[in-house]
């Protein structure tokens, strides 16, 4: 790994809870392990070993406050989790690649969130108006789901933040390009992953039958348009 630190290692700030750094450990383990790369021909083994052994030291209080000290020295400073303008102030030490992998998880989790709510919204406006106008719910409930929803898109312009800084073009905001990516950059790391979302092209076009890419097109498109749309409640409060 050379420099990287256990933070960037598990793609989280320097001020991440436990819960965090567990869910980061739990996501980077599910792309990782060697069984899951062994069929690529590709032994992601120590790689695997380092996020256990970054866990193991962040996850414990008192050896994460050992490490922090001879990380930082005994005047720690306090960090937030990365946005675009914490990525602007911290020019000169660029985030791993796994912080931009764990915002596009994060901008996904919160897509899928969105859309059982925006389904939701949608069949109770096909149903007659009259029925909820007796028990008095249609309003309220309207007004908290749409709540709901700008604080999900909210959440969502704070990942696209992130992604749109690291110049990584919307189309591979996906989480199959996201962890072809990641698993490649694992195994050299001072690569420009921006050179590997065009081998992922590659991959896909060489490897993918031709059902699959249409089937990863067509999510896409879908990814494109329920972010389109829930983006649109940003702007409702």
């Amino acid at each position: 790994m050379g420099t990287r630190t256990y933070y960037e290692i598990l793609g989280v700030s320097r001020d991440a809870t436990l819960e965090e750094i567990t869910s980061a450990k739990n996501a980077l383990a599910k792309v990782y392990h060697p069984d899951a790369n062994m069929q690529n021909d590709i032994d992601t083994t120590a790689y695997m070993q380092e996020i256990l052994e970054a866990y193991r030291i962040l996850s414990h209080p008192e050896k994460r406050k050992k490490y922090n000290q001879k990380l930082f020295g005994k005047q720690q400073r306090v960090f937030r989790t990365y946005t675009m303008t914490d990525l602007k102030e911290e020019k000169t030490s660029s985030p791993s690649f796994v912080t931009y992998w764990n915002a596009a998880c994060k901008l996904n989790e919160t897509l899928e969130q969105s859309i059982h709510l925006m389904e939701h919204k949608t069949s109770k406006k096909r149903l007659p108006q009259k029925l909820f106008k007796k028990i008095g719910k249609d309003a309220k409930e309207n007004t908290f789901r749409t709540r709901q929803l700008n604080q999900l898109s909210l959440q969502a312009i704070q990942y696209i933040a992130i992604l749109k800084n690291a110049e990584i073009p919307m189309d591979y905001w996906n989480l199959d390009a996201m962890n072809w990516v990641l698993v490649h950059w694992g195994q050299k790391q001072n690569i420009d992953y921006l050179t590997l979302f065009a081998r992922y092209d590659a991959f896909v076009e060489q490897n993918k039958t031709n059902a699959e890419k249409l089937r990863l097109k067509s999510c896409n498109r879908q990814f494109h348009h329920n972010l389109k749309k829930l983006l649109s409640y940003a702007l409702e409060a």
